[in-house]
């Protein structure tokens, strides 16, 4: 009689059928200890190689082996393994401090999508193998959030809980490749915390994505379940906050261009100082008028810094989706490269809370409303905000129907119950989780607005 060969299989990664859901479910038994094994299953692994030797003696007098044969392909491949990480920090070996764990750095680095996936397909290439101690060659640590803060190029190592500073909350409809999705569990950061690189759909209904991933055991790049293959309700998109693109996604900036005869090169931060007079901030003033800040400018753009140059910096900063240190009036190399190449987003117009600009947006006197205002930043609406924009977001609740939390107004100072009644908004779309915490963004924003 001929002796059977057991082999063990690979299935694909997407395939729903039971028996390959097993197969992948059991490839965390196999798992050493110390990569977060569990220690009986070793037992049971042993006990599997017992079996498959008895079949294949069993084999040779004749017996069934079909029974041993089946619990010889136990152990496979899981969609869905386990990844702890470690904390925020420098990069390891890399003389460029790290942000620390609440702090990011006072600007992004520039990095188009294309750059982005090209750093994460290094690693998938050179099959880094997965570990929370241990770093790369490039000073990056060897888990899911490393791996992140590798293609977007940060100048450190950060956590699922200090990622998303570095992005923009986005929907899931407006992911594009370079994007991440991002699922942090506060209450446990090691039981299911997990990041991934939006690689682009699989599929025509948009609900496979290919997922670029550091897990164990190493760097992959396979088709995955939007959002993920656990816990799918809780991963929250983010863009990257110093991401490269015109309005439209796809490359160079819209307005002039370039900026003619101005040097790439970054002056230094002590060119754009109170008291300083160079041809430096004569030269950014005329960049930023270009990119539609020429109302913060009642004069000039002259040679010696103001208030101006500072606010109609800002507002490009702000256009760019930067928040707090990295929005802060001051430019780095960030903000210069962009200007300067003629790349990222333009200033928008100004757009009064209630009304409409000539383009469309806002209410219509006397009707509904048309296209969403600008969404205006999340720091108008926190605890001791004021503002009119308090009160065109309450008015709208009240109009979708979603205003039953208050008692009087709304108004325009943020209360618990303007973030109740957001809250239900938000449920009622479907989200859950930190997607239902009550403070608006982009996106409850513009479907609010819609």
């Amino acid at each position: 009689m001929i002796v059977p060969v057991f082999e063990e299989y690979e299935p694909a990664p997407d395939c729903p059928c039971a028996g390959c859901a097993e197969r992948r479910r059991d490839l965390a038994k196999g798992l050493p200890v110390r990569s977060g094994g569990h220690p009986a299953a070793h037992g049971a692994r042993r006990a599997l190689v017992l079996m498959t030797a008895a079949g294949v003696a069993l084999g040779a007098t004749g017996a069934e082996p079909a029974r041993a044969a089946g619990a010889a392909s136990a152990v496979a491949f899981d969609p869905d393994p386990e990844s702890p990480q470690g904390g925020s920090g420098p990069l390891h070996g890399r003389p460029l401090p790290g942000p620390g764990s609440s702090r990011p750095p006072a600007e992004p680095r520039m990095s188009t999508r294309a750059e982005i996936i090209n750093r994460a397909k290094l690693w998938v290439a050179a099959e880094v193998p997965y570990s929370m101690e241990k770093y790369w060659s490039d000073g990056y640590r060897q888990d899911c959030s490393g791996y992140v803060s590798m293609a977007w190029n940060l100048a450190g190592n950060e956590w699922t809980g200090s990622l998303a500073e570095f992005g923009v909350r986005i929907d899931r409809e407006q992911l594009q490749p370079g994007d991440m999705l991002l699922f942090h569990n506060p209450d446990d950061p090691n039981k299911g915390s997990h990041v991934t690189l939006f690689g682009g759909w699989t599929d025509y209904t948009h609900t496979y994505y290919r997922a670029y991933e550091q897990t164990k055991p190493n760097a992959r790049a396979q088709s995955t379940p939007m959002a993920y293959w656990e816990n799918n309700g809780r991963y929250i998109p983010y863009r990257y906050k110093g991401l490269v693109e015109r309005p439209d996604g796809k490359g160079p900036g819209a307005g002039t261009g370039a900026a003619s005869g101005v040097s790439a090169t970054f002056p230094g931060a002590g060119a754009f100082r109170p008291g300083a007079r160079n041809k430096y901030v004569t030269q950014l003033g005329r960049m930023l008028v270009e990119r539609g800040g020429k109302r913060f400018y009642s004069r000039g753009p002259g040679p010696g810094w103001g208030d101006a140059d500072r606010r109609a910096t800002r507002a490009f900063q702000l256009a760019q989706g930067w928040r707090g240190a990295a929005a802060d009036g001051t430019p780095g190399p960030g903000t210069w490269r962009l200007l300067v190449k003629g790349l990222g987003k333009n200033i928008p117009p100004v757009r009064p809370p209630g009304g409409t600009s000539g383009g469309g947006h806002g209410r219509p006197p006397g009707g509904g409303t048309t296209t969403a205002p600008a969404f205006p930043g999340s720091a108008y609406f926190r605890p001791g905000s004021s503002s009119t924009y308090v009160a065109q977001l309450g008015r709208q609740l009240v109009k979708r129907g979603f205003g039953r939390h208050y008692a009087t107004g709304p108004g325009p100072r943020w209360t618990e119950a303007d973030r109740r009644n957001v809250e239900a908004f938000q449920r009622a779309q479907g989200w859950r989780g930190a997607a239902a915490d009550g403070y608006p963004g982009p996106g409850t924003w513009r479907r609010l607005f819609a």
